[in-house]
């Protein structure tokens, strides 16, 4: 008798067999999947459903790639539009009526002094892909080598290869520079003293030469340090920055991959200042879900050279629709000050929550992108280290309460909250609920009485 071919069998579909194929596929370094046990299949707003039929509210907001939520019903349509357009999806760097309404909404919000003579380079799809491009503008423009970045920045700036066609950038000389911190000030002082002292420290950097920093290209800084530890520039500070750098003739580039889109309570975090850089990195929320990043630069800093990294996915016609339809809505609805006003009231009830929890070090932040930094209060000192595993027994007691947090700063001790702009009150109201019960049993099973 013949053998018969065995039946085909379907991959199984449940929660935990997709959790244990994914362990096995995927590498240790993946990140969120290793904290965060979820299986999405459906998402609306704030809400996440996974496959086990739990609910849960996000807080990270894709790491803060949806400034309207999951699956708002504007960027749906405006998907939608271009599929059914028959629109080619996928355009390199070519001219089309997607791209022009796009960049027509982007200029539309960008500072007026830097929207009157700005360029736009699109780039491929991940803030690093911007930020890489950045580095390469301002190093032709300038035939500068050198980079002023700050402790705690988030992209590994000058990082990037270079091609046969373009210089590269992995050759760039870094000088790290003090960022000004409320908690852990690099000079002990914090407040307006410590910021001065790192503009000082700046200035001595550029002005002694024996200081031995390579002339720079450009200043990168974060208006609000993500990764870092939800760390917002003081605006004195940043306007030192601006002035420092315009004295000198070097280009200043804001990093507003994770800031912008109305996050931090104006549209451009630089407007907290009334900054106005030579270059504006931009992604994250820019394509309103799907990936896309630009920079936005004064139009001197061309070199007028074609060639520049790019990447070949910047003409991604679906994130330009989105990201169109993003913007418009957050501008005309007003969202970024809606973010300040909420942003304002998480921040004072986190606050209150903190001086009845000694591990709860410091509460900061901007808009909706607020940070919450433990520390084990016994360890001596007085500014104790960061709690890694205190934060990691938070998020796991704030998973079982059905909300989804992340987490960031030195040793990952910052538990980051990213709500999206289009967070209810009631929501909110929510997640601190969630958030203070979970504080309370992480710190009850980690932190001696």
């Amino acid at each position: 008798m013949a053998a018969t071919e065995p039946a085909a069998v379907a991959p199984a579909t449940g929660h935990e067999d997709i959790l244990r194929r994914q362990s096995l596929r995927e590498p240790a370094a993946r990140t969120y999947a290793r904290s965060l046990p979820v299986v999405p299949v459906r998402a609306r707003g704030l809400t996440i459903e996974g496959a086990d039929g739990r609910r849960y509210l996000d807080c990270t907001s894709g790491a803060g790639t949806l400034a309207l939520g999951h699956n708002h019903p504007v960027v749906l349509e405006a998907v939608k539009r271009v599929i059914d357009s028959e629109a080619p999806l996928h355009v390199l760097d070519l001219a089309t009526p997607v791209k022009d309404a796009f960049t027509t909404e982007l200029f539309a919000t960008l500072p007026a002094s830097l929207a009157r003579e700005a360029r736009i380079q699109f780039c491929g799809p991940a803030g690093t892909d911007a930020v890489d491009a950045a580095l390469a503008l301002v190093r032709a423009a300038t035939g500068r080598n050198g980079l002023l970045a700050f402790t705690g920045a988030h992209h590994p700036y000058g990082t990037a290869p270079g091609t046969p066609d373009t210089p590269g950038i992995s050759d760039i000389r870094v000088t790290r520079l003090p960022y000004p911190h409320p908690y852990r000030c690099p000079f002990g002082v914090g407040g307006e003293r410590g910021a001065e002292l790192a503009a000082r420290w700046a200035e001595n950097v550029l002005d002694d030469p024996e200081t031995g920093a390579t002339a720079p290209a450009a200043m990168i800084v974060e208006p609000v340090q993500g990764g870092g530890g939800v760390v917002p520039a003081p605006d004195g500070w940043l306007r030192r920055m601006r002035e420092i750098t315009s004295a000198r003739s070097i280009p200043l580039v804001a990093d507003e991959v994770l800031t912008g889109v109305g996050r931090t309570g104006a549209f451009w975090a630089v407007e907290h200042s009334g900054v106005v850089p030579d270059v504006m990195v931009m992604s994250k929320a820019l394509g309103g879900s799907l990936p896309l990043s630009v920079i936005v630069y004064r139009a001197g800093l061309d070199s007028g050279r074609p060639g520049a990294p790019a990447g070949a996915f910047r003409g991604n016609q679906l994130a330009m629709a989105a990201g169109a339809a993003t913007l418009a809505y957050v501008r005309e609805n007003r969202l970024a000050e809606r973010a300040a006003s909420l942003g304002t009231r998480m921040l004072v009830c986190l606050r209150e929550l903190a001086a009845a929890h000694p591990c709860v070090a410091d509460v900061r932040g901007r808009g909706l992108m607020i940070g919450v930094e433990l520390v084990d209060p016994a360890a001596p000192g007085d500014v104790p280290p960061p709690a890694p595993a205190l934060a990691d027994a938070v998020r796991r007691e704030c998973l079982s309460r059905g909300l989804i947090v992340g987490a960031g700063g030195r040793r990952s001790g910052v538990v980051r909250l990213l709500p999206p702009l289009t967070v209810t009150d009631e929501q909110a109201t929510a997640v601190l609920d969630r958030f203070a019960d979970a504080l309370a049993a992480a710190e009850r099973a980690l932190v001696p009485a």
